[in-house]
């Protein structure tokens, strides 16, 4: 089901942006929903979509070299899932998967890539706030990294040495 304009405004991640931009973004975008298990993204498979959460939980997991996966974040409503669909190669960098049932608005990632080359201005204001949402996982994972592991009061993080 596409979105309209209005409905597209009263997203978090996309409140403030201009009503032509918006519009662009519609022809893009649809109301889809997972059931709890679904896994949106493994990496490193084509990335060709994100989505906006407006209802349920989604967890994002990457995975080890030995096998498996370790658990990154969660997700709320509100929260952008997904920004592999913008960067080279376009392959997932995280898998994602729904931990509860999820109501999302779901973009055509290679359509809003097109969009945003033809429209350069629309290409730089989500750039940019993607960018946002990079910095801002990325300053949550420091802290889990840094945080004192349970019962022994030693950051989990590893020692680096450039």
């Amino acid at each position: 089901m596409a979105l309209a304009t209005g409905e597209l405004a009263r997203e978090p991640f996309l409140s403030g942006m201009r009503g032509a931009d918006l519009g662009r973004l519609a022809t893009a975008a649809r109301l889809t929903g997972f059931p709890a298990g679904r896994r949106l993204a493994t990496e490193p498979e084509p990335a060709e979509r994100f989505w906006i959460i407006r209802d349920g939980t989604i967890d994002l997991d990457s995975r080890l070299p030995g096998g498996g996966s370790v658990h990154v974040d969660t997700l709320d409503p509100g929260a952008v899932v997904g920004w592999s669909w913008m960067f080279p190669p376009y392959r997932w960098r995280f898998g994602a998967v729904a931990s509860t049932p999820v109501e999302a608005v779901e973009f055509d990632g290679r359509l809003v890539r097109v969009l945003c080359a033809v429209d350069p201005s629309l290409g730089y204001e989500l750039t940019r706030r993607f960018a946002e949402v990079m910095a801002d996982r990325l300053q949550t994972a420091r802290t889990r990294l840094l945080a004192p592991s349970p019962g022994t009061g030693r950051a989990e993080g590893r020692s680096m040495r450039s």
